[in-house]
Formats: C-alpha cells, sequence, structure tokens
C-alpha cells in the first residue's frame, strides 16, 4: 500500500494539532492526578491522595511548528475559509520544525498495597511526529504543489523527520524509601512492554539547491534516505500487526514538612510545604526488522510543472535510488521532567517544572518532546482544582492557559489563552479525561 511521505502528513498534522491539540500541562502535578501523575513521574503513585484511581479514558496532543504563527481567534471567525497559505504568518528558515505529540490513556488502574507502596496498570496509544531543520522556503513550494512565483535557494544541514505509533502497557510501582519527622522520600518505576504499529522516517547530512519559478525547475545536490516499516501505513495506522518493544520510567519525589502534625499520620494527611520531584520517562526503543529504506541521489536538475502532490512518486521519477531491507530501531522521546511544588496556604500552591528532551536534536531514526519551562499556580482541593499555567516554550514560544479538574472530569489548555489572543502563536495543546477517582 502506498505511504503518504513524510513532507505531506506534516501538513495534515499541522491542521490536525492547530484544530485540537491536547496536553496534560498543569494537570499532571496536582496531587488528585492519579494515573496522569504517573506518566509523569512514577514516584506520585504512592502516598497519594488517592485509594484507587481508575482511568476510563483521556487524551493528550501536544503540536506546533516554528514555521508557522497562527491566530486561533482568526481561524474561529472564519467559518471555514481560513487559508493557512495566505492567513498565517510564516517565520521562514534554514532549518524549520514541526512536532506533534499524541497520547490516549487507555482503561488505567492505580491501588494502594500497603501504608509504604502502590501499584498501577497503565495502557496507552501514542504517536509522535518529528520534521528537524526543514528549510522553509523548499517546504512551502513543496505543500504548494511548487506554485511559487519566487526564486529561492536552500541549504538544509542534518534534515531528518520520524513518523512513529505505538501502544504499550506498563506496570507501575512505587514506594516509600525514607519516612522521617519533617522529610519522605519516594520512588517509583513503571516497566512497559510496547507493541509498536510501525514507522516512516527520512535523514539528509546535507540538502542544498535552488528553485528557478521562471522555468519551473529544482536543482539540488545531496542524498536523502527514505524509510518506512514492513506494511506501514500512515493513512491506515493497523494495530493488527505489532513489533515488541521494552520501555522504562523512573522518578523519585521529595517532600518536605514544615511541622508535620503527627508523624504516625499517613502522608495524605499531613500536607507538606515543600515537594521536589525529578523523572526521566520514556526510555527504550522498538525494533522493526525488514524496514525498507531507499537512498535518493539528488545531484540533479529536475522540472516540477507534472508534479502532483506527492513527494515520494516525485523521487521515484526523477532520481536515480537504491533500495534496501534493514532494521530499523526506533528510539522513544526520552525526556527528563523537574518539579518543584510550593505550598502557599491549605489549597494553594505554585509550582515550577522543566521537561526537557533527552534526545539529541537531529537524532534520526528518533522523535522527541518540545523544551519546555512552566510556572503554574494552583489551587486544589478534594473534588476541584484549577490551574493557570505560564509557559515558555522552545523556538521562543510564551503560552498561557488554564484548566480545571471537576471530581471525574478534567480538561484544560496550556495555551488556550495565547492561542486566542496572540497573533503569531507557534504551539497549542488541550487535554480532556474522564476517570473514576476513590478518594482518602
Amino acid at each position: 500500500m502506498k505511504h503518504k511521505n513524510l513532507l505531506n502528513i506534516s501538513f495534515f498534522l499541522l491542521i490536525l494539532n492547530l484544530s485540537f491539540g491536547q496536553s496534560y500541562v498543569g494537570h499532571s502535578i496536582d496531587n488528585y492526578s492519579g494515573i496522569q501523575g504517573v506518566i509523569y513521574n512514577p514516584s506520585s503513585i504512592v502516598g497519594s491522595n488517592l485509594r484507587v484511581d481508575v482511568n476510563l479514558v483521556s487524551a493528550s496532543v501536544f503540536g506546533g511548528s516554528d514555521y508557522f504563527g497562527i491566530n486561533a481567534s482568526d481561524i474561529i471567525n472564519s467559518n471555514g475559509s481560513f487559508d493557512f497559505e495566505e492567513d498565517s504568518e510564516k517565520f521562514s528558515s534554514n532549518s524549520n520544525n514541526f512536532f506533534l505529540n499524541a497520547d490516549i490513556v487507555l482503561p488505567s488502574f492505580m491501588f494502594n498495597l500497603t501504608k509504604k507502596s502502590s501499584i498501577g496498570i497503565v495502557t496507552r496509544a501514542r504517536a509522535n511526529f518529528n520534521i528537524n531543520n526543514i528549510n522553509g522556503e523548499l517546504y512551502e513550494v513543496i505543500a504548494d504543489d511548487f506554485n511559487s512565483d519566487e526564486d529561492f535557494d536552500f541549504d538544509s544541514k542534518n534534515l531528518n523527520g520520524t513518523v512513529h505509533a505505538w501502544a504499550e502497557i506498563g506496570l507501575a510501582y512505587g514506594r516509600i524509601l525514607m519516612e522521617k519527622p519533617n522529610h519522605i522520600l519516594k520512588g517509583g518505576v513503571t516497566l512497559k512492554y510496547l507493541q509498536g504499529a510501525g514507522s516512516v522516517f527520512m535523514s539528509s547530512p546535507g540538502l542544498q539547491g535552488n528553485y528557478v519559478a521562471s522555468t519551473e525547475t529544482l536543482t539540488t545536490q545531496g542524498v536523502l534516505n527514505y524509510g518506512t516499516s514492513q506494511d506501514f501505513d500512515n493513512d491506515d495506522i493497523d494495530f493488527s500487526n505489532l513489533t515488541s518493544g521494552f520501555g522504562l520510567d523512573i522518578g523519585f519525589t521529595y517532600q518536605w514538612y514544615k511541622e508535620r502534625e503527627n508523624d504516625d499520620l499517613p502522608t495524605y494527611k499531613d500536607p507538606y510545604k515543600l515537594k521536589v520531584g525529578v523523572s526521566v520517562t520514556d526510555i527504550g526503543s522498538i525494533n522493526y526488522d525488514n524496514s525498507t529504506v531507499n537512498s535518493y541521489d539528488l545531484d540533479a536538475t529536475v522540472n516540477t510543472a507534472n508534479y502532483e502532490d506527492d513527494v515520494e512518486d516525485f523521487l521515484d521519477s526523477n532520481y536515480a535510488t537504491v533500495e534496501t531491507n534493514k532494521a530499523a530501531k526506533i528510539n522513544l522521546p526520552t525526556a527528563l521532567h523537574l518539579l518543584i511544588d510550593y505550598r502557599l496556604t491549605k489549597k494553594w500552591f505554585v509550582s515550577a517544572q522543566a521537561d526537557l528532551s533527552m534526545v539529541k536534536k537531529g537524532s534520526e531514526l528518533s522523535t522527541s518532546v518540545l523544551n519546555t519551562v512552566t510556572m503554574a499556580p494552583r489551587l486544589e482541593t478534594k473534588w476541584f482544582s484549577f490551574y493557570a499555567p505560564l509557559s515558555f516554550r522552545q523556538y521562543g514560544d510564551v503560552s498561557f492557559g488554564g484548566g480545571i479538574r471537576l471530581g471525574p472530569l478534567t480538561v484544560g489548555s496550556g495555551s488556550v489563552f495565547t492561542n486566542l489572543l496572540s497573533d503569531s502563536s507557534k504551539t497549542t495543546d488541550v487535554y480532556l479525561g474522564v476517570k473514576i477517582p476513590l478518594y482518602r
């Protein structure tokens, strides 16, 4: 079956994330977040304010680009007539980037084993997408089927992109490692069995050339490697033919208590003054045997007049290629998470957190998260929480949003206000979840 290429799907995915992006920004550090907190840091499973947490379903997508700048209110008010090519602000460079991280948490649960240990099962379906270091003008002219009236030169270094879809089931365990009158240390780990649905990937160490509009000719120099895992189709991702792998999340949380009322009380009954957390998530990879990789020699000048919206057909028709079958090891989007959470009063908190990719930018056969630093005040009670996160995101984007937890329902966005008010917002996210929480 024909595979849709990375450049084509990049535009589709960008439209997708601008329509209904989702993420757990602000919610994951709530002491009542349950399963979503375990995904962020496995040690949060123990000593929480929940006796049992059953996640029915929750969805999260986080995406954007440093190429497009969008005012979401213009899209809403356009009555469907918004044109990305005409109405969006563009920030073209020799190294533009596109990204999308999608996560659906399927039925999952956690519960306490003893006063000092807890366990849980977390099931998820996920998809990550990255294109790194693509020339913005080249991307635009391809997305516009080479209907451009302007000449341009391009020189992209370490161009690469990866689409990866997989499912996972994780066994999470947490334990209180140290308990002193004013200090508690918790540790947790999630062992994950991965089921890869497949991947599409491309890379070029150096791609340069020029486009001449008057003659509709594209001159290029370099090599492009384009590959797919066996039988993978972006248009119809099939989770019936899966490839196995293993992953790991690990985390620790330290809590300081200014004055514990009673050393014998469970930790959830004594409010901490300060919490510090560190975790590393998505350690691991999935190995796809019999992947097909085409290596294209791009040293040529070709006519683009007959281009028909399919880069793969265009490459096959105009450039010499060598096809090989080999294993492709796709790395998970490994990330480091740091958290400081300070209790102002009994119900009011303020937190600072950093989410940092541990995958080197431009790494082949890998996807990554967006580097983000977030500060958020939070009102937290048993049945209700409110978050107002302010995030400083990679590529110079500043995002401000809000979210609520109302019993079993959680909904929000870390960027809703800037998406609506900014003339050129580069990232977006929204999250939604339904669960059955059983409080202490």
